[in-house]
């Protein structure tokens, strides 16, 4: 998408496309001895298909929603009160893995090495940014938590899922190569 020029339909249904896909993988939970969504899927293939500015703000419009109210976060929640919660960091986190993510890509295009060191730097800042909002919150209700303590809970049991999630969404993006303009 040109920068200079406004959101076309097609732009928009893309990104309302996007915004269903990031409530429905929210809604998706795969049992595992700590069970995860594919939210963080959804992220990286909009990101990834629609590139930054479309993708980002794709991942705007789920959060707002959510923030509203609609039911798009996990287990069918929503509402502001997620947000403010231990979990919210991650779910505002989504930001900026879009813009890294997304920033990246456009600087250095969209070849295999590029994509995953993108989306990894991505959900880096993610997981920086959620472990810091969780250790915050948890805190201020029960009391300080250790870095390590709020990374083993929080990031070390999701690594493995989320660059499996990597991997599917490069693998979706390189299918899907051309049908998205």
């Amino acid at each position: 998408m040109n920068e200079n020029k406004k959101l076309k339909p097609l732009d928009l249904a893309y990104i309302g496309m996007f915004v269903a896909l990031m409530a429905i993988c929210s809604w998706i939970n795969i049992p595992m001895t700590v069970p995860f969504t594919l939210q963080t899927f959804a992220v990286f293939a909009a990101v990834a298909m629609l590139g930054l500015w479309r993708g980002t703000i794709a991942v705007l419009v789920y959060i707002i929603l959510g923030a509203v109210g609609a039911p798009v976060f996990a287990g069918f929640s929503g509402g502001f009160g997620i947000l403010l919660g231990t979990t919210g960091g991650y779910i505002v986190g989504f930001i900026f893995t879009a813009l890294i993510t997304g920033g990246i890509m456009k600087a250095f295009g969209k070849k295999l090495p590029v994509m995953i060191i993108a989306m990894i730097l991505g959900l880096i800042a993610c997981y920086a940014f959620g472990t810091l909002w969780f250790m915050y919150v948890y805190g201020r209700a029960n009391g300080a938590i250790g870095a390590m303590t709020a990374l083993s809970w929080c990031v070390f049991p999701y690594i493995i899922p989320d660059l499996c999630k990597i991997a599917l969404a490069i693998v979706l993006d390189k299918r899907l190569a051309g049908f998205i303009k």
